[in-house]
């Protein structure tokens, strides 16, 4: 039977690939109020977005229970010979933690691997794309586990945002914090390394900005998979897409960010996520 691979909804991959390469998502919570909803199922991207704009109070954000990944593991254990659990950093999310707990807990002789890829979104996302098709091609848990503790070296993403205020609030600033002193002047780029955040660079104007993205793609070799990212200005990630096009043979996936991280990014949050041949 196929290897069963297992994420969280922070990895932003389009519903269309989770559905044709048989990826099970097992959903963090965004609270409005007194209200939980699991991001991408009982909320959608749009209805988000808009809370997020027009309440007055920041929504909270948690990660996936202990039962909530037993209830994913326990229906896959009769139908695979093993699971690849894969998620988002440690250092940004207790989801990894929940994820160890329950495989813990849930006692199956099913094997379950647990691998923690340092990133998000679509860096995670590519990662989880990757070890689905290799499940799909009946490589065993073993093979696919180290193939993926390959790639996550090879797996950046570099993000612009209009703002930190919102990362700051969540608590998910990181080594970032040195640019909060010019927050209102500046258009940060962060990326990710050991797991959390780090500056990556500031920009004067959004324009300035797209132009860093840009950069990063045409100075990164042997790129296998490129995506553009964004919360809330869906022409600027179809522009960022078509320039991308211009001079890179192969797919651009444009994928909008989740209501959970949504939390964190805020509007107008534009990114590049790729993952390189080693």
């Amino acid at each position: 039977m196929a290897v069963k691979i297992v994420t969280d909804n922070t990895a932003d991959i389009p519903y269309h690939l989770i559905k044709d390469l048989d990826i099970t998502v097992v959903p963090s919570y965004v609270t409005f109020g007194t209200t939980q909803y699991r991001g991408g199922v009982d909320i959608t991207e749009e209805e988000f977005y808009n809370r997020l704009l027009n309440d007055c109070v920041l929504p909270a954000t948690s990660q996936p229970s202990p039962q909530d990944f037993i209830n994913a593991y326990v229906s896959l254990a009769n139908r695979t010979d093993g699971i690849l659990s894969i998620h988002i950093s440690s250092k940004l999310s207790g989801t990894l933690n929940s994820a160890e707990q329950a495989k813990k807990l849930a006692g199956l002789k099913c094997p379950i691997e647990i691998i923690d890829t340092y990133n998000l979104s679509m860096a995670l996302g590519f990662i989880v794309i990757a070890a689905a098709r290799m499940a799909s091609e009946g490589k065993k848990l073993p093979e696919i586990r180290d193939s993926v503790i390959d790639m996550i070296p090879n797996t950046k993403i570099l993000l612009l945002f209009d703002t930190l205020e919102y990362l700051y609030l969540g608590g998910r600033i990181g080594k970032a914090k040195s640019l909060l002193g010019s927050i209102l002047n500046i258009k940060p780029l962060l990326t990710i390394k050991d797991g959390e955040f780090i500056p990556a660079g500031r920009v004067h104007s959004r324009l300035k900005g797209k132009e860093k993205l840009l950069e990063f793609v045409k100075g990164t070799t042997n790129i296998e998979d490129l995506a553009v990212i964004y919360t809330t200005f869906p022409d600027d990630a179809s522009e960022l897409a078509a320039n991308i096009s211009s001079f890179y043979n192969s797919v651009v996936i444009t994928a909008r960010v989740g209501p959970v991280l949504g939390v964190h990014g805020g509007p107008g949050a534009l990114g590049i996520a790729l993952r390189k041949t080693q």
